[in-house]
């Protein structure tokens, strides 16, 4: 499982950390990681150019001890300083040591455009709506250029707690973070400026729970149940489905092969589909009596091309078992009836259908993924999973959101520069 932590609490755990360790140590730890990182990312470190761009902080200081480590191994390694007079001393004075020069951001271009790997250490953890004017040209250069990007903890101008980008970010091929993965790093929008992510272990000590999680394969493999040799279909699971409409029929479908699929024992359907659910699924059971009719159940599906049957979802959402909602049942269902169901209930709106719900634009969902999931949750009191790029699922005691961060498959990304 992979586990993000928020600024606050990585930073926390870093003071922590570098009250036992001797000054510089921690730094020292982030710089040999990341070098050794760039370094993989180049393949032969001698005679590479390289160009790290250094902001102010911490994070210009940890581009600027790794780049004197490339520099002893042979690198040629410009510093672009965005800010000279408040430059990391100690990262600076090693960089110069190593055999680093130092450039003002008048003549990156033309560095950039002829570098093999550039770092991006301008802005830290704790940068907020997005890049600065002076180093919008840095971005931009870095984004035309044929040189590999890596980003030091996370790419610049993206917020590292909420994934948001508001405004100009640099993008990058690989993002090297330390000690912990930061919520930014695996939600979108802010995911897609990171490329490939290397955690380092720096050696903090967080708290147990996260505030975000990821899950993995085997993750997921422990949370399902494993049928034993006396499961019939009736122990494994009945699902009840109430879907689809005269209009949308294959809805219906849809919905009972996903039960099917998702390993239910039985499923019943409900609906004025039957026949087209009977003729693809022979097994399901077919009622024609609504949910009240429809026999036992262990769980309810409702919403997905319903029209404007609100007396079914109503009907379901009574039920005092577990209910997903979707698609339509999601602008059917009533807030109050949601709220008060004693039995789990889960929303799985896309961004548009969270729009709705919250009574805002689509953007400003898509912009703020984390923030809108959380108020969905707590608003109707219920599981919501927030459908996208990166699925994220939070609950209503406001416990860690788990987030799905595969996305869609994509086709390679162009190369970079001429050919």
């Amino acid at each position: 499982m992979r586990t993000a932590y928020s600024v606050e609490t990585v930073r926390a755990a870093e003071r922590e950390l570098m009250a036992r360790l001797p000054e510089g140590a921690l730094m020292q730890r982030a710089a040999a990681g990341l070098a050794a990182a760039c370094a993989d990312v180049l393949g032969r470190v001698y005679g590479s150019r390289v160009v790290l761009l250094v902001g102010s902080g911490d994070n210009g200081g940890d581009a600027l001890y790794a780049g004197a480590r490339l520099a002893r191994r042979g690198a040629g390694v410009h510093a672009v300083l965005l800010a000279p007079e408040r430059a990391h001393a100690g990262g600076l004075a090693a960089l110069r040591r190593a055999g680093g020069r130092v450039a003002g951001a008048d003549g990156a271009d033309g560095l950039i455009g002829r570098a093999d790997l550039v770092v991006d250490g301008i802005v830290g953890i704790g940068g907020r709506g997005g890049l600065r004017p002076d180093a919008v040209p840095l971005a931009d250069a870095a984004r035309r250029a044929r040189a590999a990007v890596v980003a030091v903890d996370l790419p610049s101008g993206v917020d590292a707690d909420t994934g948001e980008v508001r405004g100009a970010a640099v993008r990058a091929d690989l993002t090297v973070t330390f000690g912990t993965h930061k919520p930014g790093l695996l939600i979108d929008p802010a995911r897609e400026y990171a490329g490939s992510v290397r955690l380092v272990d720096i050696g903090l000590s967080l708290p147990d729970e996260a505030g975000l999680e990821a899950l993995q394969h085997a993750d997921v493999a422990r949370l399902l149940p494993v049928p034993g040799a006396e499961s019939d279909k009736y122990r494994r699971g009945v699902v009840g489905i109430a879907a689809g409409s005269a209009r949308y029929p294959g809805a219906a479908v849809l919905a009972v092969a996903g039960a099917l699929r998702g390993g239910a024992g039985a499923v019943r359907y409900v609906g004025p589909a039957g026949d087209a659910v009977i003729s693809r699924f022979p097994e399901t059971l077919v009622s024609d009596g609504g949910p009240k009719h429809a026999g036992r159940v262990q769980a309810w599906v409702v919403g997905p091309g319903a029209g404007d049957d609100a007396a079914t979802v109503a009907e379901v959402l009574a039920a005092d078992v577990p209910v997903l909602i979707d698609a339509d049942g999601l602008r059917l269902a009533e807030a109050a009836a949601v709220r008060g169901r004693g039995a789990p209930t889960l929303m799985t709106p896309h961004a548009g259908e969270a729009a709705a719900l919250l009574g805002v634009d689509r953007g400003e969902v898509e912009a703020g993924r984390l923030g809108a999931v959380r108020e969905l949750a707590g608003r109707y009191g219920a599981t919501v999973l927030l459908k996208g790029s990166t699925t994220l699922i939070a609950s209503p005691d406001g416990g860690a959101v788990r987030v799905n961060p595969t996305g869609t498959c994509t086709l390679p990304p162009p190369a970079r520069g001429p050919a």
